[in-house]
């Protein structure tokens, strides 16, 4: 890659119109997790999934999404509390290559953090797809937010019983299920130590009342749980910060993870009921 030649972004403005600029005045002053993507999503033909979109509590808005992959890294960074703007495809980097080849790439996924700075990232379905192309461009688009003091990730995807236990707490990720007032409180103080979640809820007062109040609670990290196991009705429920392993677990010292749902990249739930993305 020539890096004298610098890198350009190409992006919509608010009014739809493509805007090409040096990337490093973009990465500055562009506000790009408020923007429409600037490339559709491809649909691949054949394929029994397509771009959708997710409902991010965080934002209180709808982001698109590409692939089942990006939705389940879109869960990750929704429930986390340094994010603070999520976009599917908001920026095109364009530079030249070695051989004077103008090259460009489109990340699947932008998170803005509350420190100002942000993410680029790809969402494989494994690591190995896209091949050498997305490798290369992996490469340029790191460089380039090394530049602006950003990163980029090729985020690997999600363990299967994380990504079943997050599925099923995003259906319960809008606001509506802290409850009626004094609600949430109440759960927080049944929670003050680690406990079986079922014994939490019955000593705050009717399941099917207080159940969604918790599982808002575990969404948002207020509480926290075991996420490398299936949840379950005895699963430990504790305070945030407060490792909830041995309540009633059965596992045992150093059972698993905890609470653990951080993005991953390559450097670096159980239910019936449960449908991706369903609110509740």
């Amino acid at each position: 890659m020539d890096r004298r030649a610098g890198f350009e972004a190409v992006f919509l403005d608010p009014f739809g119109r493509e805007v090409q600029q040096r990337w490093a005045d973009a990465a500055l002053a562009v506000a790009f997790e408020d923007l429409d993507p600037v490339s559709a999503f491809p649909v691949p033909p054949g394929r029994r999934w397509g771009p959708g979109l997710w409902w991010s509590g965080m934002a209180g808005r709808h982001v698109v999404a590409g692939s089942n992959a990006m939705r389940a890294q879109l869960m990750v960074l929704d429930r986390d509390p340094q994010v603070t703007g999520l976009a599917g495809r908001p920026v095109r980097l364009v530079w030249r290559d070695g051989r004077g080849m103008v090259r460009s790439w489109v990340p699947q996924l932008f998170a803005r953090y509350a420190d100002g700075t942000a993410l680029l990232a790809d969402c494989p379905s494994h690591m190995e797809a896209g091949g050498e192309r997305a490798q290369r461009a992996g490469a340029a688009v790191a460089a380039a937010c090394e530049e602006v003091g950003w990163r980029y990730r090729r985020l690997e995807p999600l363990e299967p019983v994380l990504g079943a236990n997050l599925r099923w707490l995003a259906g319960y990720r809008h606001p509506r299920n802290q409850g009626r007032p004094g609600l949430m409180a109440a759960v927080l103080q049944a929670f003050a130590a680690p406990r079986p979640m079922i014994e939490g809820v019955e000593a705050v007062g009717d399941p099917v009342e207080v159940m969604p109040v918790v599982l808002h609670a575990l969404w948002r990290g207020d509480l926290t749980a075991p996420l490398d196991v299936p949840l379950h009705e005895r699963v430990p429920v504790g305070p945030a910060g407060v490792p909830a392993r041995h309540a009633g677990s059965g596992r045992g010292p150093g059972g698993g993870a905890g609470d653990e749902s951080s993005v991953r990249g390559t450097d670096g739930s159980a239910n019936s009921r449960r449908v991706e993305g369903e609110e509740r």
